[in-house]
């Protein structure tokens, strides 16, 4: 990925734009005595961003425009420490409606669809973020919000709603209900707009299977307008991403250099039109790559392949780098086993241990499959975990994003 002159003269007006703004990262251009670039290689030299440079400015120390032009604030869940609050103007509000807008028609959504809308509402990003590409496409918008997964399928049968939006974990419940309930023939769902966190191949092909429907994974983070940044075409050859809008780099998340396309690493970037709040090499410690090639769909927008995890996800436990993504790939192994899993990791007497909890139906040895479950994850990396079975639907099931990861050494 190369950065174009069209792009390059797009940053050159955001760095007037924050230095004249005066803020966090405008003061970091100033100190480091940047005006400006005028090749990939001053582009380069650009100081990264950061999510704590974003907390530093709270509440309202991003704005790069004039406050009468913010029509609208949204901030990150802040589950950690201070939220990060992101302004947008008009123009920001119709730009991310029009990426949105784009997600759908390369999902094949049409203005003939119903599209039932699950994620939160609020300073979230991504309820609004659903319906205003809903209503920019002319579709009807179900706005349900999260929760309720009563009135959520009765909605959905009287509606007869033939998309939905969801996170994974809100998919498979709902997956799941309508099974228990025996109410698959009154579902019209045929497509499922899918984000906000990282899923792997098996609870992929569960959502798909059990609600009979093609799925889409969309991207997006708040800092960067929300969802709908980039989403997989019917080819799935992984995310394209609007490089009108935003310009893509993957790094390595050690050093910081860029790496080849078709190597996994961090995703970095940068919004070439935003006005309220933008952002340049923008670090969002999401682990990805570049596909290189071209789709073929047709489309130039660049791809990445699959959310892998985020660089703070990774744990490192008994000198072992080891990621989500890796346990994910051992569970996909085994039919008898459901998508959901949880790790713990502890610290006792001396030592580092990782607990799996998994779920099976209840054909199975729970102890001979806790063992062959072990084996497999040692091959993967490289020691063996404390596996524990347990019946099917005992693991909590979630309508945010679901918890898999529980580090219990440093609480």
């Amino acid at each position: 990925m190369h950065i174009s002159e069209e792009q390059l003269k797009q940053v050159n007006t955001q760095i007037q734009r924050l230095i004249k703004a005066d803020n966090f990262y405008g003061k970091k251009l100033k100190e480091a005595g940047i005006s400006g670039v005028s090749s990939e290689e001053d582009f380069l030299k650009l100081p990264f961003s950061q999510k704590q440079d974003l907390r530093d400015a709270y509440p309202l120390g991003l704005m790069a425009t004039d406050e009468k032009d913010i029509v609208r604030i949204h901030s990150s869940s802040g589950t950690t420490g201070t939220p990060v609050i992101i302004p947008y103007t008009q123009k920001d509000v119709d730009d991310w409606g029009k990426m949105f807008k784009r997600c759908y028609e390369f999902a094949g959504i049409t203005n003939e669809d119903r599209i039932h809308i699950t994620p939160g509402y609020g300073l979230w990003t991504a309820g609004i973020g659903f319906q205003n590409g809903c209503e920019m496409l002319g579709a009807m918008a179900v706005p349900m919000g999260p929760g309720n997964t009563d009135k959520q399928l009765q909605m959905m049968m009287d509606l007869k709603s033939t998309v939905l939006c969801a996170t994974s974990s809100y998919a498979l419940l709902l997956a799941e209900e309508i099974e228990k309930r025996g109410i698959a023939d009154k579902i019209h769902l045929k497509k499922g707009v899918i984000g906000s966190e990282r899923w792997g191949e098996k609870m992929r092909k569960r959502i798909k299977n059990e609600l009979g429907i093609e799925l889409y994974d969309i991207y997006g983070l708040t800092e960067i307008y929300g969802p709908g940044i980039g989403i997989n075409c019917k080819y799935e050859t992984g995310m394209h991403i609007w490089d009108d809008y935003i310009y893509l780099e993957i790094i390595d998340p050690e050093t910081g250099e860029i790496v080849p396309d078709g190597e996994w690493g961090e995703i970095v970037l940068t919004t070439l039109v935003k006005e309220g709040a933008p952002l340049i090499r923008y670090r969002t410690h999401d682990i990805s790559r570049i596909l290189p090639g071209e789709c073929p769909c047709g489309s130039k927008h660049p791809r990445i392949d699959v959310i892998a995890g985020r660089s703070d996800d990774m744990v490192k436990i008994k000198g072992v780098n080891v990621f989500p993504k890796q346990i994910e790939e051992v569970l996909a192994l085994f039919p008898e086993l459901s998508s959901e899993y949880q790790i713990h990791i502890s610290h006792l007497d001396g030592k580092d241990t990782m607990r799996i909890y998994v779920e099976t139906n209840g054909s199975v040895d729970f102890l001979e499959m806790a063992k062959k479950v072990a084996l497999k994850v040692k091959s993967k990396i490289g020691f063996t975990p404390l596996v524990k079975v347990v019946e099917l639907g005992v693991l909590p099931r979630s309508e945010k994003k679901s918890k898999r990861v529980f580090d219990e050494r440093y609480e």
